[in-house]
């Protein structure tokens, strides 16, 4: 059956409400969408599917799969409909009649506009080419007009222009002038204040000054009153009105107070009153004590008792150089809390008396045994009783031997090991190099100096089982060579210092830059072979902060240059250039430009350093220290300097061309120095000592050795002014006599080092007095040495006087109350 057209209704009404067309055309979509291998089998399940869904939601797609199914619209509801005759007649005799019509309509209006066109007659052409004339004329004259007028606004604006322009000129020579004028005003009245100022500091020192005479003349005259059995404590109080009570302070504050205070000190104040006397018996006071300062002065029986009375509180201990008795020495056991303790250099220290120390003080962190008479009885009670111990310090015992350094691993052992000092220990070989890292793997920090016997293969066993090493610090070991830093690229190096070794080439600096990149301090002092091939090697380290290259004396600009072009500029703040005399104003220069973080810089005896370069210096910022000893500046480049304000610490030692005119200049400027060394300038006198007594009151720091027009004035002076000086050398200065003495007892209570080498004026007995105030003092009463250029009266020598100095002119008799800074790092 081809169609259902002439069916009858009841058929056509069947086919209908049974959805048979919607049945039929959803099959054969899926049938010729899908080609399925087995069709009778897909139309039975596609059949069931549709039963289950119903026939209401039969769609034409339905048995096609989702990934399958076309994109179309549909006209109709089915396409079936037609096939089976079940459509309504789409196109009916209305619709036939609507499209005729609308074809005829169309046909007319295109063949009628067609007709007219060609029908209706064209306008006259003579009259449309005079109207064209008219519209051409009268763009023309528009043209022309326009033209014109933007000749004529082009003359107006430069006209404008000019006109403005000279306006602008007279309003600018105006402004400048009265710029100028209120400049002048200005610089007159800053100059006027400025002047001011400066007499009313003047004005101001001469009172205190002044002040000062009277008051040391009262000192003078109460000492010469007083009874012989007052003593010098109860002496410097004459006079002297309290101004506060210190026992009202919170006790926080009394206490922070008293910690800045020497243990000679805190017992003179609990002398004064009761009251002082019950604000020194604060615990947290006796943490720490140190008896090295007074280790002349005070009796074994006092070390005994200070120690039985704050042996529970007693933290830190330092006997360094006190010659004590083995009871003294017990008695350190009954500190049952001490972590730290220095003994280094006590002469009666023995392996029985370190026996009841370790037995009594097993919390021990910190342990300075350098240069005692310990053997390996002590080594075998280290790892016994010192569990904890983190820093040990063998400097320069050379009794105990390889096997000493063995015992080390027994019992708990010294793992927790972090800081090691085998200064001078020359016996050690390389069979006790390879027991301390059997017994101390946790290793960070090593410290061997004077060591001639250090070589590579020593090295090479301590590193292979000790990979934590940061540090190292080899001074004084020749033999080290290029290959202790290949040995050493297995640690994670942070610090190298070497010193006085021609061994090390700049193949060593290349490990340190492709092993070390974390590095941050290198110090290569006095290494020969060093050359800008080095430099160009570290410009490429991030982390480095601190560089000493002194005394290299293969160093240029060239290296200096390549060097800061690298990262390595912008974080470096410490550099050391000492002794290189190829260096000159372009390396400085470079510095300016590439060094904002720069603190410290040392550029003695570069003698190819000009003013020009001091100008340079004067642009690092950030500087707080310079040396420029040695060098060629002048008076000219000093006050260059001075704009720069911040310095704080300056060495001009040996500067030949500098003079009271300099420094005065400077110092106007500086009112921050603090340190100021301009030891042999022969040429200065008191004016740079009123200077620095004026304008520099926070002085700490003073040399002015070889200096033979300094006298008494000036030094008094300085002792009215600069009360926080804590060390002064005046050695040379040959006009000084005993009354400086008086005056530095009197004002610079602060001072601890004191150096008066070749001052004949100053008496034996002065100096002794003076020895019992400050914890370190040189004094001779020799003449000066020829090589100072001037005799003891502070004459200039003849040319062929000015030789080298003789041996005996390089031993002074010395008054050493402490150790200095260099020998405590020991």
């Amino acid at each position: 059956m081809a169609s259902l057209r002439t069916a009858s209704p009841t058929v056509r009404n069947y086919f209908k409400e049974n959805y048979i067309p919607q049945v039929c055309e959803a099959l054969l979509c899926g049938l010729l969408v899908m080609c399925p291998e087995d069709p009778l089998q897909y139309l039975e399940e596609m059949i069931i599917a549709i039963m289950e869904n119903g026939l209401e939601n039969l769609l034409w797609d339905m048995c096609i799969d989702l990934s399958m199914r076309p994109k179309l619209q549909r006209l109709s509801k089915t396409y079936l409909e037609q096939l089976f005759g079940l459509d309504d007649q789409l196109v009916t005799p209305e619709l036939m009649i609507k499209a005729c019509t609308f074809h005829t309509k169309n046909l007319v209006k295109t063949h009628f506009c067609t007709w007219r066109d060609i029908a209706i007659p064209h306008v006259n052409e003579d009259e449309i080419l005079a109207e064209k004339m008219e519209k051409a004329i009268t763009h023309y004259n528009y043209k022309l007009q326009k033209s014109s007028f933007h000749y004529w606004h082009s003359l107006a604006e430069n006209q404008r222009r000019k006109l403005k322009e000279v306006l602008w000129r007279i309003q600018q020579m105006l402004y400048c002038h009265k710029l100028k004028v209120v400049l002048t005003n200005w610089r007159d009245k800053a100059r006027s204040k400025t002047k001011m100022r400066e007499d009313e500091l003047i004005l101001k020192h001469e009172r205190q000054l002044k002040r000062w005479k009277s008051k040391l003349k009262f000192r003078v005259t109460t000492e010469e009153t007083s009874s012989p059995e007052l003593s010098s404590s109860e002496i410097s109080f004459v006079g002297d009105l309290p101004e506060c009570d210190i026992s009202l302070l919170p006790e926080k504050a009394i206490s922070q107070i008293f910690l800045y205070l020497s243990l000679r000190d805190i017992v003179i104040c609990g002398q004064v009153c009761h009251a002082w006397m019950l604000m020194i018996q604060t615990r947290s006071l006796w943490n720490t004590i140190d008896f090295s300062m007074v280790k002349n002065i005070i009796a074994d029986k006092d070390i005994v008792t200070t120690l039985h009375r704050w042996r529970l509180n007693v933290l830190r201990l330092n006997f360094r150089g006190c010659i004590l008795r083995p009871r003294t020495l017990r008695s350190i056991g009954h500190c049952r809390n001490l972590q730290e303790l220095n003994v280094s250099d006590c002469s009666t220290l023995t392996d029985e008396l370190m026996r009841y120390i370790s037995e009594g003080c097993p919390g021990v962190l910190y342990l300075n045994l350098s240069n005692t008479t310990i053997t390996n009885r002590t080594m075998r009670l280290l790892p016994r009783h010192f569990y904890n111990l983190q820093n040990l310090s063998l400097a320069y015992c050379r009794k105990f031997t390889d096997k000493g350094l063995q015992y080390l691993s027994l019992g708990n052992g010294c793992h927790k090991l972090i800081c090691l000092d085998l200064s001078g220990c020359t016996q050690i070989s390389v069979q006790g190099f390879k027991n301390i890292a059997n017994s101390c793997s946790g290793i960070m920090h090593l410290t061997i100096n004077d060591m001639p016997t250090l070589t590579d293969n020593c090295v090479k066993a301590l590193v292979e089982k000790c990979p934590s090493i940061t540090s190292v610090t080899f001074i004084g070991s020749p033999h080290i060579s290029d290959c202790a830093f290949k040995a050493l690229t297995a640690c994670n190096l942070r610090k190298i210092r070497f010193e006085g070794n021609k061994r090390i080439t700049d193949a060593c600096f290349k490990f340190i830059d492709k092993n070390y990149p974390n590095i941050n301090h290198i110090y290569m002092s006095d290494c020969k072979g060093i050359t800008d091939s080095s430099l160009k090697s570290l410009a490429t380290l991030k982390q480095l902060t601190v560089l000493n290259l002194a005394n290299c004396g293969r160093i240029g600009d060239m290296g200096i240059k390549h060097f800061l072009d690298g990262p390595v500029s912008q974080r470096l703040r410490e550099l050391n250039l000492s002794n290189c005399v190829h260096l000159g104003d372009d390396s400085v220069l470079r510095l300016s430009e590439r060094c904002p973080n720069l603190n410290y810089l040392s550029l003695r005896n570069c003698e190819h350093l000009t003013d020009q370069g001091i100008e340079n210096i004067v642009n690092i910022l950030s500087l707080v220290s310079v040396d420029l000893s040695g060098t060629i500046i002048s008076n000219e480049g000093l006050m260059v300097l001075s704009r720069h304000k911040k310095l704080k610490e300056l060495s001009l030692s040996d500067c030949g061309k500098i003079t009271d005119v300099g420094i005065q200049a400077f110092c106007k400027s500086s009112r921050t120095l603090e340190h100021l060394d301009v030891s042999y300038c022969p040429q200065l006198s008191d004016d740079t000592i009123r200077a620095l007594a004026i304008y520099c009151v926070n002085l700490t720091s003073l040399s002015v050795a070889g200096c033979p027009k300094i006298t008494d004035a000036a030094m008094e002076m300085l002792s009215a002014k600069c009360h926080y000086l804590h060390i002064l050398d005046v050695s040379g200065c040959v006009l000084l006599t005993d009354q400086i003495l008086a005056d530095l007892r009197m004002g610079c209570r602060q001072l601890r080092s004191l150096k008066m080498l070749y001052c004949r004026l100053i008496s034996r007995e002065a100096a002794k007095k003076m020895a019992a105030a400050v914890q370190r003092q040189e004094h001779s009463c020799n003449d000066p040495p020829r090589w100072f250029g001037y005799d003891y009266e502070g004459k200039p020598l003849a040319k062929h006087h000015g030789a080298t100095p003789h041996k005996e002119d390089l031993e002074p008799i010395v008054r050493d109350l402490t150790y200095g800074s260099e020998e405590e790092a020991v």
